[in-house]
């Protein structure tokens, strides 16, 4: 929780923001940014998508200048264990986010395990910059694509087009697991 607290604080101050600001460019409350920063409270995914949109970055960008992933000194390859990569908790739905790719490599690749019965909802805002691709590897996920639904079973994917409110859901009693692919686009 401190790191994303660091990093969000980092952001708005590189970008010379109030909480004020940031508030209204994010939608989420004074209060709770204020919270997120002190550590006292952990982002959820919703949050956390809404301050990655205000900055105009991806959560997988968000969370990976949280965890400070080394730099490539080499040029060489870069193995990354399983064990040792750091993974995002959201408290309220249980959603865990296992970043796969480093922040240099030119495509941002996240393993997520959605819990039965959780509900994750994006604004368009948070997909403005970004191409990006979901690929069910294990179970159900109802997708909401703005006004469309889309039922996506294991090794279905789905390519998403211009930015719009997006829902991941699983309303099934197992656990779903998917990857999201995404490069960043031109800005709009």
């Amino acid at each position: 929780m401190g790191r994303i607290a660091a990093r969000v604080r980092t952001e708005r101050e590189r970008r010379k923001w109030t909480l004020a600001q940031l508030a209204d460019a994010s939608g989420v409350s004074r209060a709770m940014i204020n919270r997120i920063e002190r550590g006292e409270s952990s982002p959820t995914a919703v949050v956390l998508g809404k301050l990655s949109a205000a900055f105009q970055l991806s959560v997988a960008t968000l969370l990976a200048l949280a965890e400070g992933s080394p730099d490539d000194t080499d040029g060489g390859a870069d193995v990354r264990r399983q064990t040792d990569a750091a993974e995002w908790y959201d408290p309220a739905t249980g959603y865990r986010r296992r970043q796969i790719t480093s922040p240099r490599f030119p495509a941002e690749i996240a393993e997520i395990h959605l819990p039965p019965g959780a509900r994750v909802p994006y604004p368009a805002a948070a997909f403005a910059f970004i191409r990006q691709v979901v690929w069910v590897l294990d179970g159900r996920l109802t997708f909401h694509d703005g006004d469309t639904v889309h039922e996506l079973e294991t090794g279905d994917t789905i390519e998403l087009g211009e930015p719009a409110e997006r829902v991941f859901v699983n309303s099934t009693d197992t656990e779903c697991r998917y990857a999201v692919v995404l490069t960043r686009g031109t800005t709009p």
